[in-house]
């Protein structure tokens, strides 16, 4: 794999790149970061988008959390001009939302009881499913308010930056777990499109 990586970095430099599917290689070389979830290359699925430190100029304080469902972004707040900036997974067209809310709640390995909403849309769906790896729910999930909706972890990761969910902000397991230590109960949590 190292080798694939060295020819690619040289075709970059001598400038006769053609475009190769990023599954095919385990490191980007331009910026040195994996780009393969699964060690199975037949599988291989493109990195989540990463979590970064970023400048925050917005008027929401320390220990907040801004959504742009938009940008596919969640900014948790750190105050002094910076915020953590984590790839996320938004509702489908027809259950996006908008509007700010607090986390009621946090939980770890959650169990998943889908409303009644979604069992009407979907009949399949078990009435509960207990916590764990398999749960849709992930690692962790953050309750917002009385709503239906919550910040969660994902057992799909290459929907992290999709607009698929039905409503609930997804992100990956790994990022969920990070937020979830940074988060108080009683955080204010503001959603924009």
């Amino acid at each position: 794999m190292r080798l694939k990586s060295l020819i690619l970095a040289g075709a970059l430099v001598a400038g006769v790149f053609a475009a190769a599917p990023a599954s095919a290689y385990e490191i980007d070389v331009l910026t040195g970061k994996p780009l393969v979830v699964s060690g199975d290359p037949s599988r291989a699925t493109v990195d989540p988008i990463p979590r970064e430190e970023v400048a925050y100029n917005g008027k929401m304080g320390g220990g907040s959390i801004f959504i742009n469902t938009s940008e596919r972004r969640l900014y948790y707040v750190l105050g002094n001009g910076k915020a953590i900036r984590y790839g996320i997974g938004v509702g489908r067209p027809g259950f996006d939302w908008a509007g700010t809310n607090r986390v009621s709640r946090k939980a770890e390995w959650p169990d998943w009881t889908p409303p009644a909403q979604m069992l009407k849309r979907r009949p399949d769906l078990p009435r509960h499913m207990k916590g764990g790896e398999d749960n849709p729910l992930g690692a962790r999930a953050m309750y917002l308010g009385s709503t239906l909706f919550r910040i969660h972890g994902s057992n799909e990761p290459e929907t992290i930056g999709q607009a698929v969910s039905s409503g609930c902000i997804r992100m990956t397991n790994e990022d969920v777990i990070d937020l979830y230590d940074r988060v108080k109960v009683g955080a204010i949590v503001t959603v924009v499109r």
